[in-house]
């Protein structure tokens, strides 16, 4: 089998409304696909946060084999010339994706079983709470509850976008809406210096948080160190983490207790297993962020991702219609990737066509 095209898709619709995290504010939905075709006929999807590099990659890798995924990942991965970070790392992740969609579909394989098929499904939270004009605490609470009335056992909210004192009534009064049996996720999105952060998280202690994810940024091991070692809710992070080098240092600042790598802007599902069978040696637990037609795959193709992002059709109905083989929604709590082969991510052209950039 030999790559005889390499090009992308973007697609980009209004939000029904503008949300906001600890940092950013969001006015709308996108979705970038590189699109890889062989001679024989099976045609890859890969995706991620930005695309910018493709053509000068797809021609250094036209005419090869893409089941040769190793290969193709040290031919596209070069530091010396695209650097270690940014958008040249997610346009290798979106290829490397896109390889083993093709992988999956040559061998008439669900991703996640051709990976190792540790598990067919898994339990999932929902990530919202975010900031928004003129939600205040019972809107917030109704969010919350309709959540766990569409089966959700964990939540997630923001945090880092108001006072601490204001975050810290926010968290209080989700965890008096849904109850202490439900799991709560508090995400800062890199809002806080660490002793901002060390503040916020012995006020909201009490409350129980599953985790609290990036509070503080990315790169700042030693402000993660800081803040786990002086509280006592487990600390993730790793969205913003790429290669198997980046998150050895990470792993290695003994912060995190879970993970959350995102295979789009990380390395791909190349990088992603390393990183899983890594962790998995630490004792780690994994949580992967992001796209989840691929994730959901990946939480379960290994034995210690432990929790799923999704956003179910009633959070977006048109991020759900996009696909052909959307992520299935079980009436216990879970979610199981589809069994169609491949990696999921086949979109309907019907529903995005109107949408293309």
């Amino acid at each position: 089998m030999k790559i005889t095209d390499v090009r992308v898709e973007h697609y980009r619709w209004p939000k029904e409304k503008p949300i906001a995290n600890g940092k950013h504010i969001y006015t709308h939905n996108e979705l970038n696909l590189l699109v890889i075709d062989t001679d024989e006929g099976i045609t890859g999807y890969g995706c991620s946060w930005a695309i910018e590099f493709a053509e000068s990659m797809g021609k250094k890798i036209m005419g090869m084999d893409p089941l040769d995924t190793e290969k193709i990942f040290q031919v596209t991965y070069v530091p010396k010339f695209i650097g270690r970070r940014g958008t040249s790392m997610k346009t290798v992740s979106a290829i490397d994706i896109a390889l083993w969609d093709i992988k999956a579909k040559a061998a008439g394989m669900p991703l996640y079983k051709l990976l190792g098929g540790a598990k067919e499904k898994i339990p999932f939270y929902v990530a919202g709470g975010y900031y928004a004009e003129g939600k205040g605490l019972p809107e917030l609470q109704k969010e919350m509850e309709e959540y766990v009335s569409w089966g959700a056992r964990a939540i997630k909210m923001k945090v880092g976008g108001v006072s601490l004192k204001e975050d810290a009534a926010r968290v209080r009064a989700v965890r008096e809406a849904v109850g202490d049996d439900i799991k709560l996720m508090l995400d800062a999105n890199s809002a806080y210096r660490f002793y901002e952060a060390i503040e916020f998280g012995k006020m909201v202690e009490e409350y129980h948080p599953y985790w609290f994810e990036e509070p503080v940024d990315a790169d700042d091991y030693e402000g993660y160190r800081k803040v786990s070692e002086k509280l006592l809710i487990p600390i993730s992070g790793g969205e913003n983490e790429v290669s198997r080098f980046g998150f050895r240092d990470l792993i290695n600042s003994r912060s995190i207790s879970i993970l959350n790598p995102d295979a789009t802007c990380m390395g791909g599902v190349t990088e992603y297993m390393k990183v899983a069978g890594m962790a998995d040696a630490f004792g780690l637990d994994m949580s992967p962020h992001g796209q989840q037609q691929v994730h959901v795959h990946l939480d379960c193709a290994v034995p210690n991702a432990t929790i799923a992002e999704f956003y179910p059709p009633q959070y977006d109905a048109k991020v759900y219609e996009a696909f052909q083989n959307p992520v299935v929604m079980n009436p216990d709590g879970t979610v199981s990737p589809s069994e169609a082969p491949g990696a999921g991510l086949d979109i309907n052209r019907s529903v995005l066509e109107a949408f293309r950039v």
